[in-house]
């Protein structure tokens, strides 16, 4: 059984910052461009390293979406920053239109998701994102656990031909993930073996799936834990050999309950090895202004939730 345990809590965004930073210095087509939060995307050691590469758009995100597609018919990289909510549903129709559509090489990168960007409240709190995303036909939608995994995330989509979208957080969270755990788009990673019961789990909700697994051992019930870093393309196989061992699921992510992971191997699972499935998410509401910790517990998205659920979903087999 591999163990992994927390290095030091680092926020997300950071591995972000990092990622671009060594991306900067290894790869001459990778561009940035942000929309007036250099600071908040960690935009900062690239802008002074490579100032002829990063393009301040300020408060104009759909611009900002039209000239990164422009900039990949000269071969550019482009990577674009902005909060969660300004990223996609903001700027929908020009992704839709001009990347999506048009098959364009750009990564579009949002901090602040989900609750977890707490004080601002329900109108940056983006809930739908996952859902506005995966379904542009091919978009690749990635949502990172922590620091170590959204910097190699960051490193791989420069090596990843076409339109992608890299999901991750304002608060600092454990950091688990080992520096050298190879990143590969569309394919999970198993954290946890177990035979009773199969969490899924995706984001921040990654390292509470953990917790809830130490939990549930304690209480005798063995779970199978599961990062699913990439939503789109999902790993179908991981997710069919484990629910065929377990014979139950319960996923875990920081997004509404429709249209996120969870519907995604609700999908999985009714087209190939129908199981019962249990849904840790936000059920089909906004948030609201608290600090990260008061609304991940208000709207149930921590390990004790992930507990309840599995061991509910363990008496529907």
């Amino acid at each position: 059984m591999k163990k992994y345990t927390n290095t030091g809590s680092k926020d997300t965004r950071s591995g972000f910052g990092a990622g671009m930073t060594e991306l900067g210095q290894k790869n001459e087509n990778v561009v940035a461009l942000c929309a007036d939060l250099i600071g908040s995307l960690k935009f900062d050691d690239f802008k002074k390293n490579h100032p002829e590469r990063f393009f301040q758009i300020g408060i104009a995100e759909a611009n900002m979406i039209g000239i990164a597609a422009g900039l990949t018919i000269g071969g550019k990289i482009p990577f674009t920053g902005t909060f969660a909510n300004f990223s996609t549903g903001r700027v929908y129709d020009q992704i839709r239109q001009s990347v999506a559509y048009s098959d364009k090489n750009v990564k579009i990168c949002a901090s602040h998701a989900g609750l977890t960007l707490g004080e601002d409240g329900a109108t940056h709190q983006i809930l739908e994102d996952i859902g506005l995303m995966k379904m542009l036909p091919g978009m690749t939608v990635i949502n990172t656990c922590d620091y170590n995994q959204t910097k190699a995330a960051t490193l791989a989509l420069a090596d990843h031909h076409g339109p992608a979208y890299l999901r991750f957080g304002r608060p600092v969270v454990p950091n688990f993930m080992p520096a050298d755990e190879p990143f590969v788009i569309g394919k999970a990673i198993m954290l946890n073996e177990g035979t009773d019961v199969t969490i899924i789990a995706t984001g921040h909700l990654v390292w509470e799936a953990l917790v809830a697994a130490e939990a549930l051992e304690a209480k005798g019930i063995s779970a199978e834990v599961i990062n699913i870093h990439t939503i789109k393309p999902l790993d179908e196989e991981a997710i069919l050999k484990s629910v065929k061992k377990t014979g139950c699921v319960v996923t875990a992510e920081e997004h509404n309950i429709i249209g996120g992971l969870g519907e995604s191997v609700s999908r999985t699972l009714v087209a190939n090895h129908l199981v019962p499935q249990e849904f840790v998410a936000v059920n089909d509401s906004f948030g609201e202004s608290g600090t990260p910790d008061q609304l991940m517990e208000k709207y149930g998205l921590n390990s004790a939730a992930i507990v309840e659920k599995a061991e509910k979903v363990i008496k529907r087999k």
